[in-house]
């Protein structure tokens, strides 16, 4: 039997297992984890983007068509919406961490999401929950009746419900599906690789079978049957993560990582005004550190100053008089990671229009392909089509290339592939300006509707954006982040999203007021939404100088643990008399 060993090590004592079973015993590489067990944790994820995407890509054509709700309004309910699914990420992630664990929090969220979408099948299917219809004449004329409040209190119940239960998916399966893979077996490490690009292969096939399938559904056999078929989908789901149990590997949650960093930032204040020792061994647990200690950042290392009060009576191991090296340097690799969060927030802002304006545009364009009309909500399918594609032809080409041309066993680092994401974003943004100007003035001018073909420049330089820049940020925050931490950091990158779909709604608001509803209008014919894209790719120049800023100043966290003997024959050779720093003499 293998066990997998905290140290990469096989070892028989507990305390030196990072992963258990089931049953709580130490785990056995060749009954648990693997391909199999990732796989069925994988398919949580699938149903969770079949499920927001069904409802995402779709929604404002709802709001608009069937709640008569204007086209700026109804983009920041989406927007809303959004974010606060990538919101809950953060909480969710904070609570598998702190208390419940990945399984429970993923089983958890997963039954929310899928009564929330048992919720929403009532809530579209109910013609009492719906206004008057409206007629073409009526709408043009701004005289639709809007739904009122108690026809939306299902609706949001359901919407909310399935945000917070597809944010807690979101934070948890990446981080649950790469406990499956031991990262100190060479060969487990090299599988776990690919898992990433594995992981964003089912998002893609999710997120293709619901702008091509559901939409469809939904637009031709009514919101009833798309939505119900989610929620089908999303019980299946969770019947086969259930059932998978035995197969898994698991982390026990190691306390509330919130509660590290508060506390190492406040003893940091408080021993601001201590000296710092001659040598860094003389920090409080150097030896002991399970990550090696590192110069940046250094007014953090307050906090693990042992002074006179910690050396008595025992308040060495009490963690509100001294931090250990450890929790410090953890503490560390989070804010490294605030700087690049900050810079990705925008990538979301500019994703974002793909499922509001850009939509709308659709409706204002020729969809029709010989007899068939495609549904404006079914064009974003060209965004997962280029992400299928360049995900493969980054797995098969791209990352063999670069590995060879730059000796990295990943081929692109997460910075590089993030920095790629956001030059094919404003290039997106350009494109949508060009195309909406000449769509504008074909209909003003001409009084001619051109093609709605005309999109797919710009959904599939936000496919290629996104390809690069999902896998980039995903590995960057699971890989950079503390160990313990994981579910946490893959909920902090989901807070880009969270933070960039709110940053559209405020610019959304923002642009309005200022361009005195001029540019944003619900006939976009007489708006000038070319205007509002232009602003979005000077944005996004002036955000990719701001990045490169911080990814050239940024250092990768060492992957490899400390050798414990060759750090004592340093402090050895550094000073002969170290005694008490560990509680014990080293000789």
């Amino acid at each position: 039997m293998v066990l997998v060993a905290s140290h990469g090590e096989k070892k028989g004592a507990e305390e030196d297992i990072a992963a258990v079973d089931f049953r709580g015993h130490p785990a056995d590489k060749s009954k648990t984890g693997g391909w199999l067990a990732a796989g069925l944790i994988l398919g949580t994820e699938l149903a969770e983007r079949i499920m927001v995407v069904g409802i995402s890509m779709n929604l404002v054509t709802y709001l608009v068509g069937v709640l008569n709700f204007p086209s700026a309004y109804s983009a920041t309910i989406v927007t809303n919406l959004m974010g606060t699914l990538n919101l809950a990420s953060l909480l969710c992630g904070f609570l598998a961490d702190a208390k419940l664990g990945r399984y429970l929090t993923i089983a958890i969220v997963t039954t929310i999401s899928a009564v929330g979408l048992c919720l929403l099948t009532i809530a579209t299917t109910i013609p009492s929950m719906r206004p008057p219809p409206c007629s073409g004449v009526r709408r043009q004329h701004h005289e639709c009746i809007q739904a009122s409040g108690k026809q939306l209190i299902l609706l949001f119940i359901a919407l909310y419900a399935i945000a917070v239960g597809g944010g807690g998916v979101k934070a948890n399966v990446s981080g649950f599906g790469s406990d499956q893979f031991d990262k100190t077996d060479p060969k487990e490490e090299k599988k776990m690789i690919f898992f990433f690009n594995r992981f964003y292969f089912f998002v893609s096939s999710g997120s293709l079978f619901s702008v091509v399938v559901l939409v469809y559904v939904q637009d031709n056999m009514g919101r009833g049957w798309g939505y119900g078929i989610s929620a089908g989908i999303m019980l299946v789901a969770l019947a086969a993560f259930l059932c998978g149990k035995p197969l898994y590997r698991f982390k026990r949650p190691e306390g509330s990582p919130l509660t590290v960093i508060w506390r190492v930032l406040i003893l940091a204040w408080k021993k601001r005004y201590l000296p710092m020792p001659s040598e860094p061994c003389f920090l409080n647990g150097y030896l002991e550190a399970k990550v090696p200690h590192t110069e940046r950042l250094r007014f953090l290392d307050k906090a693990v100053i042992l002074d006179e009060n910690c050396l008595k009576d025992g308040n060495k191991e009490n963690p509100r008089m001294v931090s250990t090296v450890t929790q410090v340097e953890e503490v560390k690799m989070v804010i490294k990671l605030i700087p690049i969060w900050c810079t990705c927030i925008f990538f979301w802002t500019v994703f974002s229009q793909m499922n509001t304006f850009t939509i709308e545009q659709a409706t204002f364009m020729n969809r029709k392909v010989g007899s068939l009309v495609v549904p404006p909500g079914s064009l974003p399918a060209f965004i997962t089509i280029t992400i299928l594609f360049v995900t493969s032809l980054n797995e098969k080409l791209t990352v063999p290339l670069a590995r060879k041309l730059t000796h990295n066993v990943h081929g692109l680092t997460s910075l590089q592939r993030i920095g790629i994401g956001l030059v094919f974003s404003t290039a997106a943004m350009v494109v949508a300006a060009i195309v909406e100007k000449e769509r504008r003035e074909n209909a003003v001018k001409n009084h001619t509707i051109i093609s709605a073909f005309w999109l797919v420049p710009q959904f599939s330089l936000v496919g290629c954006g996104e390809a690069f820049a999902y896998v980039g940020l995903l590995e960057f925050f699971i890989r950079e982040a503390p160990e313990r931490m994981k579910s946490m950091s893959t909920g902090l990158f989901l807070t880009t999203l969270s933070m960039g779909y709110f940053f559209s709604s405020l610019l959304v608001s923002i642009v309005d007021k200022a361009s005195k509803k001029r540019w944003l209008k619900t006939n976009l014919n007489k708006g000038r939404l070319n205007y509002f894209y232009w602003l979005l790719a000077v944005l996004g120049v002036l955000n990719f100088i701001l990045f490169l800023v911080f990814a050239m100043k940024h250092q990768y966290k060492v992957q490899h643990n400390i050798r414990h003997d060759s750090v004592e024959k340093d402090l050895v050779s550094t000073n002969d008399e170290i005694i008490g720093v560990n509680g014990k003499e080293e000789a």
